[in-house]
């Protein structure tokens, strides 16, 4: 692609992100230079939560991306990541979820990794004593230390462990931005973590949906009768909408109505449902954490990679692994906080049914953003409009405001563009 080829093979033109190519989409040169500008360079990505991998030797394969990596935590402690290819032949040499090793092996070639990535074993590296003589084997200026495994740059914050290949990315904090980071912290506080299980789905549209979908707090009393319904979310909630200086990250930060739903605001809204009623109640047996202070749920987008939910009592990461510009897989991880009391510990896992894959609230975005990709790929000259709230990309602290999108793809052109 030329330098100036990306507007071509788009048509976006101009400084206005409130009209959509839908091509963005669809087209695979645009999702390639996705990959390796915002999940390959200057960007961090989700890799996981500690408490995945507690102990020495423990490891969990995961991706940046496309490309498969592990991270794992050595003997000293230490939390190290590093790309699932080994430097010989470029095998993807792990094949297990996770576990707990000592060192990594090549099934191929028996190559030999520590748990800092570094080559420790060549069979046959000084070749094979035939007739009394060595023969074959690696050249004499082949050197291990210059042959590890390719690593990545680590950060860890509150539990939390993100991932580089740019070795020369900003620092973490300074990536999310003041603001953004107080969001994270406010979850992420210290607390031990405790992982309680694990969702994963393949959503077969492009990854950048799901972004816009958790910058999009307009959909949300409309389309999730549960949220309308049961007043976890709706028009009238009080709600605050942040960026951090870049607007490439975002923080929607909403209350829940605990009162009766006013007519005029659910008057025309076919998802709320005036006599629906629950069989366990328990389900939204909800109960206020100090931490929380004013807002029942933050919902953060820290680009490309993850989402962070925190709504009511329930708390995960849902981590977005783009396979094509025409799916991705959608990989949620719920946790509680080790000090939690039994009880919490159950409300924690009875309120993980909102969401997932067969979630009372999240099945809905999946199928929405599939019925959006077929319309895309029908017709990806086509644009759409994003102009609810404006035109700009100001902060706003009102439902009806598309303005998150339309920072998010401010940024998208800045580093897409060039």
């Amino acid at each position: 692609m030329k330098q100036d080829g990306l507007k071509e093979a788009i048509g976006w033109e101009g400084g206005d992100c409130a009209t959509i190519p839908l091509s963005i989409y669809t087209d695979r040169e645009v999702y390639e230079r996705e990959l390796e500008r915002l999940f390959y360079n200057g960007h961090w990505c989700y890799l996981g939560l500690e408490a995945e991998i507690p102990n020495p030797g423990d490891f969990k394969r995961t991706v940046i991306g496309e490309r498969s990596v592990i991270v794992v935590r050595d003997k000293s402690g230490a939390i190290n990541g590093f790309e699932n290819l080994c430097a010989h032949r470029k095998m993807k040499f792990c094949r297990a979820r996770d576990g707990n090793v000592g060192e990594f092996v090549c099934p191929y070639h028996q190559w030999i990794y520590d748990l800092q990535g570094n080559l420790r074993g060549v069979p046959y590296q000084r070749g094979l004593r035939q007739d009394g003589k060595l023969s074959g084997g690696m050249p004499s200026d082949f050197k291990r230390e210059e042959n590890g495994l390719r690593k990545l740059k680590i950060a860890t914050r509150g539990g939390v462990i993100f991932g580089s290949f740019d070795q020369d990315v900003e620092s973490f904090e300074d990536y999310l931005g003041e603001e953004v980071l107080r969001y994270f912290d406010r979850i992420f506080d210290g607390r031990k973590l405790v992982i309680l299980g694990y969702n994963k789905q393949r959503i077969p549209s492009n990854w950048k949906l799901m972004m816009e979908n958790i910058k999009d707090p307009y959909h949300a009393g409309l389309l999730h009768t549960w949220f309308v319904t049961f007043g976890l979310w709706r028009a009238g909630s009080k709600m605050r909408l942040l960026m951090d200086p870049t607007k490439r990250h975002a923080v929607m930060a909403g209350t829940r109505s605990v009162q009766q739903a006013q007519a005029e605001l659910v008057s025309g809204v076919t998802s709320f449902k005036a006599d629906m009623a629950l069989n366990d109640p328990s389900q939204i047996d909800i109960v206020h954490e100090e931490w929380w202070g004013e807002y029942t749920a933050t919902m953060m987008t820290l680009f490309p990679s993850v989402i962070i939910q925190q709504q009511v009592n329930s708390l995960s990461t849902r981590h977005i692994q783009p396979s094509g510009p025409n799916a991705f897989d959608f990989v949620w991880t719920h946790f509680r906080f080790e000090d939690d009391d039994e009880e919490m510990h159950a409300r924690r896992l009875k309120q993980a049914n909102l969401f997932g894959p067969s979630g009372y609230v999240s099945a809905d975005d999946g199928e929405v953003l599939e019925f959006s990709q077929e319309g895309f790929s029908a017709n990806p000259s086509d644009r759409m409009i994003a102009l609810m709230g404006g035109r700009g990309t100001e902060e706003a602290n009102v439902i009806a405001s598309e303005n998150l999108i339309r920072g998010m793809y401010k940024y998208w052109r800045e580093v897409m563009e060039v």
